[in-house]
C-alpha cells in the first residue's frame, strides 16, 4: 500500500522472508533485509510495525530512543481510507462479532454498488484494501489490543468492546491494566457523531463513560433493559438504536452459547448505528453459519459429537465454550500458555467434564489446575493421540470439545492450523 502512495519503502524482518514475497518486493522496486534487524531499519521517517512484533523489541525501542515515529499498521491503513470504519475489539469473540456484522451489512448491500470489507485481524490485512474501499463503502475490522497499541488518528465511525479478560499478559508482562489499556484506545479519537458500542455486563466497561465531545454510547447487556442499545428480555433479543426498536426470537438465532447472544446483541446494535433496517438485520442474522474454528461442528460418530474450538485462545473463551453445552464433554485442551489462571474454570469443568485430555507445552499445569475436577484427566504428547484417545473415551451422547485456552505455536503455525489438524484427524476416525 505505502509503495503504491509514493512512499519510499523498507522491509525489515528477523524472520525469513519467502521468496515469492522478496520476489514481489523486488518488483515493486521495494528494499528489505531478512533474518535480521540492521541499522537500515532506522533510516526511516516512521517505522510501521507489523501485529507480531513487540513494543519491547529492541529495534522498536531504539527507533523510539532516536524519535523516528512508530506507527501501527491500521494506523498506516486509516490515513489512507476513504471508507467507514466498524471496528471490533474485545478479548473474545471479536471474530465472530466482526464476521456477522460483515454478513448484516453485505446483505444490506448486496442490491446496492456499496462494497463492504471485511479485514484486520482477521482475513485481509487492513492496508491490503484500504485504497481500493472508497467513500461510499464500509471496512469492517478485527482488531486487536497489537494493533491499538501505535495508533494516533485511528477513528472509526463505529467501535465495539466486546469484554475485557486476561489475554497476551505475556506481551503486556503481565500487566492487566496495560492490555485493557490498549483494547480501549478503539474508540480514543472518536467524537459525537461516532458511535461507541459496549458490553454493559462486563466489570471494567460498565463505568466506562465519554466526554462531552465523545462518541455516543450505546450498552449491550444480557442482565438488564438499556435505553439505548440492545438487550434481552426473555425469549428475545431488542434492539433500541435511532429511536426505533427491533425484536427478534432467540430460538431464531443460528450460534449456541451465551457468548453468542453478546455477539448477536453487538452485530445488530453496530449495523444499526449504521443505519441498516431491522427486517435486513433479522434476516441476516438468521441466515449466519458462524466462522471456522470457533465452535465449529465437525461431525458426529456413534452418537459423539466433534466441536472445533481451536480459536479459543485463552481461558474466558474456554468458559464460554464449556457454558454452551450441557451434554457430558471431552476436552482437549492446552498449548503454549500465555500467563493464564485457570481457576476460572474449576467449577465448569466439575459440572460438565467428563474426561479431561491435556497436550502440548501447558499440558502438565492443565492437567495439575484441573484434571482433579474432571471424572478422568490423561496427558497426550500429540494432536493425533489426543483424538484417538477422545475417541475411546467418550460415550454416546457425549461431545468432544477441542479448547485449548492457549495459544498454538508449540505444536502448530497458528490456531487454523491447529484446528484444520484436529477436523482432518476426526474425520479419518
Amino acid at each position: 500500500m505505502l509503495a503504491e502512495t509514493g512512499a519510499s519503502v523498507f522491509v525489515s524482518d528477523a524472520g525469513q522472508i519467502d521468496r515469492n514475497t522478496t520476489d514481489l518486493f523486488d518488483a515493486h522496486g521495494i528494499n528489505w533485509e531478512s533474518g535480521v534487524h540492521t541499522a537500515s531499519a532506522l533510516n526511516c521517517e516512521a517505522m510501521v510495525l507489523s501485529p507480531g512484533v513487540p513494543t519491547e523489541a529492541a529495534i522498536v525501542q531504539e527507533a523510539i530512543s532516536i524519535q523516528r515515529s512508530v506507527l501501527s499498521e491500521i494506523e498506516v491503513a486509516f490515513r489512507h481510507c476513504a471508507a467507514d470504519i466498524v471496528a471490533i475489539t474485545g478479548s473474545n469473540g471479536k471474530t465472530t462479532t466482526t464476521t456477522l456484522t460483515g454478513h448484516i451489512l453485505e446483505y444490506a448491500t448486496r442490491d446496492t454498488s456499496r462494497h463492504v470489507f471485511v479485514a484486520g485481524n482477521i482475513g485481509a490485512a487492513f492496508s491490503d484494501i484500504a485504497l481500493t474501499a472508497g467513500p461510499q463503502d464500509v471496512v469492517v475490522l478485527e482488531v486487536s489490543s497489537f494493533q491499538l497499541d501505535h495508533i494516533r488518528l485511528f477513528r472509526p465511525r463505529v467501535s465495539v468492546i466486546l469484554n475485557i479478560t486476561p489475554d497476551h499478559l505475556d506481551r503486556y508482562g503481565g500487566d492487566f491494566h496495560a492490555y485493557a489499556s490498549s483494547k480501549l484506545r478503539v474508540y480514543e479519537n472518536q467524537r459525537t457523531d461516532d458511535v461507541l458500542v459496549v458490553n454493559g455486563d462486563d466489570e471494567l466497561l460498565r463505568d466506562i463513560t465519554t466526554t462531552t465531545d465523545g462518541p455516543r454510547r450505546l450498552t449491550i447487556s444480557l442482565r438488564e433493559e438499556v435505553a439505548e442499545g440492545g438487550f434481552l428480555a426473555g425469549d428475545e433479543m431488542i434492539i433500541r438504536v435511532n429511536n426505533k426498536e427491533m425484536r427478534m426470537p432467540t430460538e431464531d438465532l443460528p450460534l449456541r452459547g451465551r457468548h453468542n447472544l453478546y455477539n448477536s446483541l453487538a452485530a445488530a446494535v453496530a449495523a444499526r448505528a449504521m443505519e441498516v433496517r431491522s427486517d435486513v438485520i433479522r434476516e441476516s442474522i438468521a441466515s449466519f453459519q458462524g466462522v471456522p474454528h470457533r465452535l465449529e461442528f465437525v461431525r458426529e460418530l456413534d452418537g459423539v459429537r466433534y466441536y472445533n474450538d481451536s480459536k479459543a485462545t485463552n481461558v474466558n473463551a474456554v468458559w464460554y465454550a464449556l457454558e454452551s453445552f450441557t451434554e457430558p464433554i471431552v476436552l482437549i485442551a492446552g498449548g503454549r500458555d500465555k500467563g493464564n489462571d485457570y481457576s476460572s474454570l474449576r467449577q465448569l469443568v466439575r459440572r460438565r467434564v467428563r474426561t479431561l485430555i491435556a497436550l502440548g507445552e501447558s499440558a502438565e499445569e492443565i492437567e495439575a489446575e484441573l484434571g482433579p475436577e474432571a471424572s478422568r484427566a490423561v496427558r497426550v504428547d500429540s494432536m493425533d493421540a489426543a483424538v484417538q484417545t477422545a475417541r475411546i473415551v467418550a460415550e454416546e451422547g457425549d461431545v468432544v470439545l477441542l479448547s485449548p485456552a492457549c495459544a498454538s505455536f508449540d505444536m502448530f503455525e497458528n490456531y487454523e492450523h491447529r484446528g484444520d489438524t484436529f477436523k482432518k484427524l476426526v474425520g479419518s476416525l
